[in-house]
């Protein structure tokens, strides 16, 4: 800051009565005019660095085992609309949903996206994590099988073959609950998306139990869908976050869930438009054709459906794959209101 007050003091002992009236005049004409000019830029300088302010964007680290169901995720990204609510989401590719979970229990991320009942699970073993917002309803994993497959009825599934991610997988659960109640029950070949398909077009299973894009893939091949009712009713993938990140930064995370539910909107207008099935084929690596054979599947929303997940819980608790349901404390009341 320029001392204006020792400037204007030299000047006028320099212009004092040791020197002539005129000199005296001629230099105080001077300063004057320096301080005309340099006056207004020291102010401007100043009111600038009294007016800015930093807001510096909060970083979310979010793991992700990618697929079409969180395509969400990657369109707020592309389109910019993490910017637009002052947050830097960075993506974290894992290989699977547990991973995921993983990486947000041991504080390496913040959020991730999955099934519901890898969280339904963990929170129930203890792990600090919340379901914070839905990804989508309902779940669209079907059992899928050959055209001439003999199985027509679910009574049908006794003693098959079926290729399925996990027995704590949703659409495991009610294949295996609705084939129970049919006095049926089936052998579950723990496979996934591709090694799922390959076993179904080698023969080495009588059916596979696939998410999208796999099932259109599996469509597009040739194969054919059953019992898509069976799953109709029940939650798919949840937004979940650590409790250390959600105490610190609760604010954030709904903002995070605003610019999903913004990116929500736009797909769901047109899940093919040109822009979403280039962004979806970028992150998933699908087959273009495959995402838009099935995008049209995929509810996306944000408002939570608790009481298909709490009965989720039960249905864990019931194959004891939990020792108790933790029903509303799979939930955070920071978000009571926002997403439930």
């Amino acid at each position: 800051m320029i001392n204006f007050q020792g400037i204007l003091c030299v000047a006028g002992n320099i212009a004092g009565g040791t020197r002539q009236a005129r000199r005296s005049i001629i230099l105080r004409g001077a300063i004057v005019t320096f301080l005309a000019l340099i006056l207004p830029i020291q102010l401007m300088a100043g009111g600038r660095s009294e007016t800015r302010t930093t807001t510096e964007k909060t970083t979310i680290v979010v793991a992700d085992a990618k697929t079409t169901h969180h395509l969400n995720l990657y369109v707020a990204k592309e389109l910019g609309i993490f910017d637009k609510y002052n947050l830097d989401v960075q993506i974290r590719e894992v290989d699977d949903n547990a991973a995921a979970r993983d990486l947000a229990v041991s504080g390496a991320a913040d959020v991730f996206w999955s099934c519901p009942t890898v969280a339904i699970a963990a929170i129930a073993n203890g792990a600090p994590l919340k379901i914070i917002s839905q990804v989508k309803v309902p779940c669209t994993s079907v059992l899928v099988v050959p055209q001439d497959s003999p199985i027509i009825r679910l009574s049908d599934l006794n003693g098959k073959e079926i290729a399925g991610i996990s027995p704590t997988c949703e659409a495991v659960i009610s294949l295996t609950v609705a084939a129970r109640n049919a006095g049926a029950s089936f052998n579950l070949n723990r496979l996934a998306g591709g090694p799922a398909i390959s076993a179904l077009q080698a023969g080495r299973v009588d059916g596979a139990i696939l998410e999208e894009p796999h099932t259109s893939i599996a469509e597009l091949e040739g194969f054919k869908v059953l019992f898509r009712e069976v799953s109709s009713s029940i939650p798919c993938r949840t937004i979940n976050a650590s409790d250390r990140f959600l105490s610190a930064n609760a604010d954030a995370l709904k903002n995070l869930i605003k610019a999903v539910d913004e990116a929500n909107a736009i797909i769901l207008a047109n899940p093919i438009a040109e822009n979403i099935v280039s962004i979806a084929v970028k992150y998933t690596g699908a087959p273009e054709a495959a995402i838009i054979h099935g995008n049209h599947r995929l509810g996306f929303r944000t408002a939570l459906s608790v009481d298909g997940l709490i009965a989720l819980g039960d249905e864990l608790l019931s194959n004891n794959d939990i020792k108790e349901n933790p029903r509303n404390r799979l939930f955070t009341d920071a978000f009571k209101g926002i997403t439930w």
